[in-house]
């Protein structure tokens, strides 16, 4: 089990982008959150297997009815996410 923070920068707001990675979500075996920041980018906590984080965060970036408003990917290993359960928006 690992955890990732994962921050995408383009137009990643606005564009129903966090609806989106929650959809998807809900076809993997993850747990985590998405929310927007104040500098324009979107920032995503995600928890679960390391095979299951790879292919989730493929989807998004290359499948997905958002992926071309993508224009960054940062990702960095963070700890665990205690108290983690589903996968939900943070407003």
């Amino acid at each position: 089990m690992i955890a990732k923070r994962v921050l995408f920068s383009g137009r990643v707001q606005g564009v129903g982008f966090r609806y989106t990675t929650r959809e998807i979500a809900t076809g993997f075996d993850v747990v985590g959150s998405v929310k927007n920041l104040a500098d324009g980018t979107v920032e995503m906590e995600i928890m679960g297997e390391e095979d299951e984080l790879r292919e989730y965060l493929g989807e998004i970036t290359n499948e997905s009815p958002v992926a071309h408003f993508i224009k960054e990917v940062h990702t960095e290993k963070i700890q665990l996410l205690e108290q983690a359960n589903g996968f939900r928006i943070v407003r």
